[in-house]
């Protein structure tokens, strides 16, 4: 009986040291990664780290037979890894994690495809169009138990993190307001391609104009600085100041977003005449300016300094890295998170209020 439990106990010593060294190799692998759709302009976020070896791109999916053979991964990539179809080509290339790249409105359809076949989903911001799209989206990572991931540019702004570290800190007390600058001179007017633009000034594959597309930034930091917390109220007003060049969409976007002891004011244009993503953070003792990804200002006891934020370290730094590390469960991706689900259904929320606020003219308060 002793030599059984002997034998056994060897069994299990050998098993157990072959999955830590199968886990670990898992763990070095490249993460494969499937492309759904790729007409957004951000898919330059792929192309540009395609080569450094943390991911590797197994699979192409886009219904548009023209802009399939016309986009930067197309010279990146064998062709054969090039389909019409997501439903094929994630059964054919079993992918870790599909990264959504196409129209905001097509988002749901990429999790209805992968969520079922237990792979992971990224999209670029925002989450989706409408709040009956995000609640089916979360019925069914809930279901089929997968993650969902909102990815923002802002994200891996050193200066955004230390600001939230300043303010957890007390350093400026509780905060009173936020005002949240994004946007830029225009789609047109900055050159973004036309497979780019034919959905990005669309009210439907969109949801919106800058309201939908700048707006999520200011709505996500908020979520995320106030901790996860619901607003009381949200009031907005939307205008076509460019309506020659917009003609279905806002192009300027005014959302003040009503918190218990807070205000934030959400301004999302298409009209800026530079191009901004910065914000004014005040609290009862003091304020943060974060003026741009790297510069910062902070005033406290009656002075201003010039902090320079601390570095984001890996996987904290980079969109892919971090999903590297969420997929594979190297890090907890927690509830509010700017990435997260959770912050991104609130995201939504606030911009469904704001459009509806604006087709009213009233306030949309928050049950």
């Amino acid at each position: 009986m002793r030599r059984i439990r002997i034998f056994y106990s060897l069994i299990l010593s050998v098993y157990i040291a072959f999955s830590s060294v199968a886990f670990a190799q898992k763990k070095e692998q490249p993460l494969r990664i499937a492309v759904a759709g790729v007409s957004h302009g951000h898919l330059w976020d792929v192309v540009s780290r395609i080569d450094r070896g943390d991911f590797v791109v197994v699979g192409v999916s886009e219904a548009d037979d023209q802009i399939r053979v016309n986009n930067g991964l197309y010279k990146k990539l064998d062709i054969s890894l090039f389909y019409a179809s997501l439903e094929e080509m994630l059964d054919k290339t079993q992918p870790e994690v599909a990264v959504a790249y196409g129209s905001i409105y097509d988002h749901l359809a990429v999790v209805e495809a992968c969520a079922p076949r237990g792979i992971h989903v990224m999209v670029e911001k925002p989450l989706v169009v409408s709040l009956d799209h995000a609640q089916r989206m979360a019925e069914l990572a809930d279901k089929h138990q997968i993650k969902i991931i909102t990815n923002y540019e802002t994200t891996w702004y050193p200066t955004n993190h230390e600001a939230k570290w300043m303010i957890d800190s007390g350093l400026i007390g509780e905060i009173t307001r936020i005002n949240v600058y994004d946007g830029h001179q225009g789609p047109f007017e900055i050159g973004c391609g036309k497979e780019f633009t034919d959905w990005l000034t669309d009210p439907v594959l969109n949801g919106g104009g800058a309201v939908i597309d700048f707006g999520c930034y200011g709505a996500n930091l908020a979520t995320w600085l106030m901790n996860g917390q619901r607003p009381v109220s949200v009031y907005a007003v939307l205008k076509q100041q460019k309506p020659h060049l917009y003609p279905k969409v806002d192009d300027d976007a005014t959302i003040v977003v009503e918190y218990p002891n807070a205000t934030v004011q959400i301004m999302a244009s298409w009209n800026w005449p530079i191009n901004r993503k910065d914000m004014h953070i005040y609290g009862s003792k003091g304020y943060i300016y974060q003026d741009t990804k790297e510069k910062m200002r902070l005033y406290t006891n009656k002075k201003e300094t010039n902090p320079v934020p601390v570095a984001l370290e890996a996987p904290y730094n980079d969109v892919f890295y971090y999903l590297k590390a969420v997929v594979r469960e190297e890090i907890e991706m927690k509830p509010y998170d700017l990435s997260a689900l959770d912050n991104n259904l609130i995201v939504v929320e606030i911009l469904q209020a704001a459009i509806q606020s604006h087709k009213t003219g009233e306030v949309i308060r928050f049950k």
